[in-house]
């Protein structure tokens, strides 16, 4: 086999091999974005995608609880970093110096929330309470800290109930972005595999604690 030839093999195996790897990853990314969802849920219409005209980059997961909205609710009004928590790995969260303790139990101090209120993720990251309805929905929307820069996106993180039987209820999860600054794709897409990651895992936090008590 002459050099040539095996130069055009090896450009065709390298091909060939990234061709495949982009594929996967591609897989994985549109799984990763809609985890748990059917067509509808999705595709369709969500309490809070009206703060967006439009979105550069959206996720919708979702998880099917054996209970109603109402015995849901309680655990995402006290969602927070310094309130109940986020029901994903605490552990994980900790080791970058988050300091989240999810609750397992509901905490009557922790049930009063409005709109305007403001929910911490994190040291110098919060969000703003922009819409809210009991047992229905809540969603949450990135303010500017101030004393800080401005994130180079804006952003919505809404959770919404659905029943879908008598003691049946959809958890529905969507976060989109808005992208303000060429470095918003930068932050955004790579983020996005680790916020797969916590969101999955909140879902079936979540669905754990309120089975248990129902």
């Amino acid at each position: 086999m002459g050099k040539a030839t095996r130069a055009f093999r090896n450009l065709t195996l390298l091909t060939i091999g990234a061709a495949a790897t982009a594929a996967v990853l591609g897989a994985v990314r549109s799984w990763s974005l809609r985890w748990g969802t059917d067509p509808l849920e999705e595709g369709g219409y969500l309490p809070g995608d009206e703060l967006m005209a439009y979105a550069d980059h959206q996720s919708t997961r979702a998880v099917t609880i054996r209970t109603s909205p109402a015995r849901i609710w309680p655990w995402l009004v006290q969602l927070g970093q310094d309130r109940g928590g986020f029901y994903s790995y605490d552990w994980l969260e900790n080791l970058i110096g988050l300091d989240i303790h999810s609750l397992d139990e509901i905490s009557d101090e922790l049930q009063h929330l409005e709109v305007g209120d403001h929910v911490s993720l994190a040291d110098g990251v919060t969000l703003a309470v922009a819409d809210l309805e009991s047992d229905s929905h809540l969603v949450l929307h990135g303010v500017a800290d101030s004393g800080r820069p401005a994130l180079p996106f804006d952003f919505t993180w809404s959770f919404i109930l659905r029943r879908s039987a008598p003691a049946r209820t959809r958890l529905i999860v969507r976060e989109r972005y808005r992208y303000l600054g060429p470095l918003a794709p930068v932050i955004v897409e790579p983020a996005s595999l680790v916020s797969f990651v916590m969101s999955r895992k909140m879902l079936i936090g979540i669905k754990e604690r309120a089975e248990a008590l129902d």
